[in-house]
């Protein structure tokens, strides 16, 4: 129990150091992807509609492919699978080069770039999720869940900056052959690292096959049956199916209903505070390790609170409570998908982990792509302030209702 007391205890282990820089510099290259490739495909096409497909592309994979990713981490080496998802990156950062450099991109190239890289981030998620319970010590593995989900916001902040600077610099054609090399280093680093089957000193599960699809039914049928798995993987699914990230997409819409000075500085500024929260969050609960209990209660209550801080936030008039309202939004979010997923892969059976963790990924992202549903269609009907409104507020009686059902069930064995 000492490393749980400790601060940044899963940075205190030199194996995990290696995965935490290789990641960070892998989610700042997606997200440098994503800035130089929207930006040209935009001044190419003029297509809103490919803007639409660019987000369900991203989503929908995750959505279709989670838990048959988590099948293959695990029957094979989960090292591999993160190094067949970094080549899929590096295909589609040349093929945009490529395409750009010789000025032929076609509408159909585009949308097959933007599914290479939705298929690569469902390979790489899940087994990176996967691999840290080989590269850390239980006690650590909270610790490692919430730094690898700092590492994914400082990734969110940093890339954008950095590929506006290699736009400006380098040129966006040239700066996307760069952009593929930011993510040799996961796959160098992973080609001897010591973890994996082969390394393991406790027994290996039985391999299952890998029924593909139908591997979803299978783990979902495993699940439900595990209470505390199955709140968590529900708190994710409704977060996301619910609210998600859509928000986001408003947020120029925000902006110029706040009015407070440029429009574009506006814009800036809340989405930064969004993730500046988030970043804020990782940094404090390490340092301040126990602060927040790893507990089903914790990730409700801070779930709760998202939801009223963005209820608050769509409802305000005053930029700067608005302001204050994300970056509350911003700590909320990241503490209860942390616990969340250290719940999820902490009490996932060893022989299905793989599934389990695909299983939350699926709920946790996949279903973000039915978030513009409710956010954003929502938002054409009735306002985005009231959508956002409606829609944090529908989560929250839902949360409601799944902290009721926890607790009917807890009290179940003892009546």
């Amino acid at each position: 129990m000492a490393d749980t007391a400790r601060s940044f205890a899963a940075l205190r282990i030199r194996g995990y150091q290696a995965h935490f820089g290789t990641y960070l510099l892998a989610m700042m290259a997606d997200n440098i992807e994503h800035v130089i490739s929207y930006w040209m495909a935009f001044q190419k096409f003029h297509s809103p509609a490919l803007g639409g497909f660019a987000v369900v592309s991203h989503w929908l994979p995750f959505l279709l492919f989670s838990v048959p990713a988590g099948a293959l981490a695990d029957r094979f080496d989960p090292r591999r699978i993160i190094q067949c998802g970094m080549a899929l990156f590096i295909t589609a950062s040349l093929g945009w080069a490529w395409f750009f450099i010789t000025d032929t991109l076609q509408l159909w190239h585009a949308m097959a770039l933007l599914v290479i890289h939705g298929c690569a981030g469902v390979l790489w998620q899940g087994a990176s999720q996967m691999l840290l319970h080989d590269i850390v010590p239980a006690p650590a593995l909270a610790s490692a869940v919430r730094l690898n989900a700092t590492a994914r916001t400082l990734g969110v902040l940093v890339g954008p900056a950095v590929g506006g600077a290699i736009m400006l610099t380098i040129g966006p054609r040239y700066g996307l052959l760069l952009n593929a090399l930011f993510f040799l280093p996961a796959i160098l680093w992973l080609w001897k690292a010591p973890y994996g089957p082969r390394f393991q000193s406790r027994p290996a599960a039985p391999p299952r096959a890998v029924r593909g699809l139908a591997d979803i039914t299978r783990t979902i049928a495993e699940v439900r049956s595990q209470r505390l798995l199955a709140a968590m993987i529900l708190l994710a699914g409704c977060a996301s199916f619910f609210v998600g990230n859509s928000y986001q997409a408003q947020m120029p819409g925000f902006a110029h209903d706040l009015g407070h000075g440029d429009a574009g500085v506006t814009y800036s500024m809340l989405l930064a505070a969004d993730a500046a929260g988030a970043l804020f969050a990782g940094l404090l609960l390490e340092s301040r390790a126990g602060l927040l209990p790893t507990t089903p209660r914790a990730a409700l209550l801070m779930a709760m609170a998202w939801c009223l801080a963005l209820a608050g936030f769509a409802a305000t008039s005053t930029y700067g409570i608005a302001l204050l309202l994300l970056f509350v939004a911003g700590v909320c979010e990241l503490a209860f998908s942390s616990i969340a997923m250290t719940l999820v892969q902490v009490h996932a059976p060893a022989a299905s982990r793989g599934r389990v963790i695909g299983l939350y990924n699926m709920s946790a992202l996949g279903l973000r792509a039915f978030a513009g549903i409710t956010v954003g269609l929502g938002g054409s009907a009735f306002g985005i302030h009231a959508s956002l409104v409606g829609s944090a507020l529908l989560l929250l009686a839902v949360l409601g209702l799944l902290a009721y059902w926890m607790g009917s069930r807890a009290a179940a064995p003892a009546a």
